[in-house]
């Protein structure tokens, strides 16, 4: 009796360790790392084939930009990411990069919002 007791303590250990891990993986926003890059339309190309996968439901990742992008520290690192048309030229954005899952969201920001590490890689825009 105590056996099965064990055995059945130790499945539900199992189960519920593996709820949380796909819970951190999927839905939590803990391991989210910020990169900063800019739009070179240069570097846009077409998605199809290359496994862009539209995680938010919205449908239609036509596109795939992969641009040199940096962390708050300076860290650079090439990302893709898939959108559904192309974006303003030389605009900045914010990267949200899940480990495991890739970019989760992206948006605009000016320059006086990238990090000081990050703002060293790029030229202030002329007003």
């Amino acid at each position: 009796m105590k056996k099965k007791w064990l055995i059945g303590l130790g499945v539900a250990a199992v189960v519920i360790s593996g709820v949380i891990l796909c819970y951190t993986m999927f839905f939590s926003s803990l391991g989210d790392t910020y990169y900063y890059t800019q739009i070179d339309n240069s570097r846009l190309s077409r998605a199809g084939g290359q496994g862009v996968i539209d995680l938010t439901g919205n449908g239609g990742m036509e596109y795939s930009y992969t641009l040199p992008s940096f962390d708050e520290n300076g860290g650079q690192r090439d990302i893709t990411f898939g959108v559904s048309r192309e974006l303003r030229e030389s605009a900045f954005l914010r990267l949200t990069v899940r480990s495991g899952r890739g970019v989760m969201t992206w948006a605009e920001v000016q320059y006086d919002e990238l990090p000081p590490a990050v703002r060293e890689h790029y030229a202030a825009p002329e007003n």
